[in-house]
């Protein structure tokens, strides 16, 4: 059966700048309802935001059946490249690339200093360099499984990929994204860092896998799947957008006062994305020898970011109106139009891969030229 970007998410990007423009009108018309919000908080935890970011992951988490990972063991080359673009590639390459842009080449554009959620005043510059940080070491588990789907990828192993980095999460996030930090010289309260990880990834992990359980065993896969799931796919969405609405009620002044910053931070985003993304698909890929239907979504998985988890984490780390989670945003606003773009790349060039029997007029040409030239 055909399946199609939901409204939410085919139109993600008009939603995000909706939610800009809806959260800077708040800010102006009535500053102190975002500010109350965040002020209701237990153990630097804001209990409304904890609440959307909670609806974020869960979604995402219930549709995970974890018996896919072990059936990782048959195909574990493109697993493998992706965990090590995830893990030992990516953050890092992530990090340099935003202190050469924002920290450099950008610096003189983003002037000023902020004031973080502890008390401690930093650098603005810096602030945004680590919520791009938090975005690097954050492997998508969330839309992946529609762009694979959408280049006509091995469903199965985006499957596994994303069960695989939702665990591996748990326990590389905090100390990689501590080491990061430190490394940009912003306070890193490490307690704040395991509990967000704790709250936002461990806890929907935890109520996805068992709720999970419990509704398939009741109802049967058959109703989870086109009943359960199919009211639960625009929540994670939605959450995402009111969280939105709140931080930029906060930014607003910033975002009025330097227009240009979004674009700013965008730039060494999209050009990480880029990079990541052909290193995988072009480079390693084909030097591992997988095929078109392993490559792509492996490489997809390696390129986006789980933009939930970075801000969540930025909010409780730094503060919702943190230049840090300004980053993170401006993340989630790049997102859709740049993976469509690496869908449509992958689907224009799939006959650079061995078993790709994908029907598209361009790729049957270019399998016919490719192999008249062999001969």
């Amino acid at each position: 059966m055909e399946r199609h970007l939901s409204i939410f998410e085919k139109y993600l990007t008009l939603w995000v700048a909706l939610c800009i423009a809806a959260g800077i009108l708040l800010g102006r018309i009535a500053p102190g309802v975002a500010t109350t919000l965040d002020s209701l908080s237990v153990y630097q935890v804001s209990i409304p935001i904890a609440i959307c970011l909670f609806f974020m992951m869960y979604p995402i988490m219930v549709k995970i059946d974890f018996k896919d990972v072990i059936r990782a063991g048959k195909t574990p080359k493109p697993v493998l490249m992706t965990l090590g673009i995830n893990w030992l590639i990516k953050p890092f390459t992530m990090y340099l690339i935003a202190t050469l842009f924002l920290g450099i080449l950008f610096r003189r554009f983003l002037p000023g200093m902020e004031v973080i959620k502890s008390g401690q005043e930093v650098e603005l510059w810096r602030s945004y360099i680590s919520g791009a940080i938090l975005l690097g070491i954050a492997p998508c588990t969330a839309m992946v499984l529609m762009w694979g789907y959408l280049a006509r990828g091995n469903d199965g192993l985006t499957l596994v990929m994303v069960a695989i980095n939702s665990l591996t999460m748990l326990v590389l996030y905090a100390p990689l994204g501590g080491f990061l930090l430190g490394v940009n010289a912003m306070p890193i309260p490490w307690q704040t860092i395991l509990l967000s990880v704790a709250i936002y990834v461990a806890l929907p992990l935890v109520a996805g896998y068992f709720s999970r359980r419990i509704i398939i065993r009741r109802r049967g896969l058959e109703w989870f799947q086109e009943k359960f799931l199919h009211v639960l796919t625009p929540v994670s969405i939605v959450a995402l957008l009111v969280t939105l609405v709140l931080l930029f009620s906060l930014k607003g002044g910033v975002i009025l006062g330097n227009p240009l910053t979004i674009f700013w931070i965008a730039v060494p985003l999209f050009i990480q994305t880029i990079l990541i993304f052909s290193l995988g698909y072009f480079i390693l890929s084909r030097f591992l020898r997988l095929s078109y239907h392993d490559a792509a979504p492996a490489s997809m998985i390696g390129a986006s970011n789980h933009f939930e988890v970075a801000i969540a984490t930025s909010t409780m780390l730094y503060g919702l109106s943190s230049g840090a989670s300004l980053a993170t945003v401006v993340g989630v606003l790049i997102e859709v139009p740049v993976m469509l773009l690496l869908v449509s790349i992958c689907k224009r060039t799939c006959y650079l891969f061995r078993e790709c029997n994908l029907d598209l007029p361009r790729c049957s040409k270019a399998r016919k030229k490719l192999a008249g030239s062999e001969v």
